[in-house]
């Protein structure tokens, strides 16, 4: 999906605004400016480098030639990248709509670089809630997603600049989904191999479902329900 300046989400906080530059969209304000450049993930895509990745580990489907992802909070597209790259097709949500034109902002841009043009072709946005969506799909005759990915945001433990200013230009955004047990039941509901989520090295279970297993790392970790071996 794709946003020209005459379709670019309203901002009902007067301290931001969207402004289009030589650079792309980017959401302006307090002195700052937030835009998705999924070109800063190259590093980490690179070929021995992916693989080590947590969420590409967690979220892995054996035995499937083309295996289909989920990611049901899109954000900036950053973990989904991370499953194009490793082969999955992603189709993407996101709930905010500011967010999202900024997320199609940079795929956009991603599809003109050579390096990245092949992954993002296997990711499709949609702008527009998740839950009602994946509940949705759970009566529809289509085909189940191996993995369905979730990322509920969480207060960041990271001291960076970067992280101090998405954080502080997204809180002038619409406040993100906060049903997380429905989120996760629409996930679940939808038929996936697993679902795989994404919380606090520390955090509690996402809705108090204790997962499968989990992947730790330092910061995050992923907890993986498996439906087929869980009661639910």
């Amino acid at each position: 999906m794709t946003f020209d300046d005459n379709m670019l989400p309203a901002i009902d906080d007067p301290a931001v605004s969207l402004v289009r530059d030589e650079r792309g969209l980017a959401l302006v304000g307090e002195g700052m400016e937030l835009r998705c450049d999924l070109a800063g993930m190259l590093p980490r895509i690179k070929p021995g480098r992916l693989s080590h990745e947590l969420l590409v580990r967690a979220a892995r489907a054996k035995g499937v030639d083309q295996p289909r992802a989920i990611d049901a909070t899109a954000g900036f597209g950053e973990d989904a990248l991370l499953l194009a790259a490793a082969g999955f097709h992603v189709q993407l949500f996101e709930h905010d709509p500011v967010i999202a034109a900024l997320l199609a902002d940079g795929l956009a841009r991603a599809a003109a670089d050579p390096q990245l043009s092949p992954i993002v072709a296997r990711m499709r946005l949609t702008s527009g809630d998740s839950v009602q969506a994946l509940a949705a799909r759970a009566s529809m005759d289509v085909a189940k997603p191996d993995v369905v990915y979730l990322d509920p945001m969480f207060p960041a433990r990271q001291k960076s600049a970067a992280v101090k200013k998405k954080f502080q230009l997204l809180h002038h955004l619409e406040a993100p989904c906060t049903d997380e047990e429905g989120l996760l039941r629409a996930a679940i509901a939808c038929g996936p191999r697993k679902v795989v989520i994404k919380r606090p090295a520390k955090g509690p279970y996402l809705a108090d479902i204790k997962p499968s297993y989990s992947i730790d790392g330092k910061a995050v970790r992923y907890d993986c329900i498996v439906p087929a071996s869980m009661k639910l």
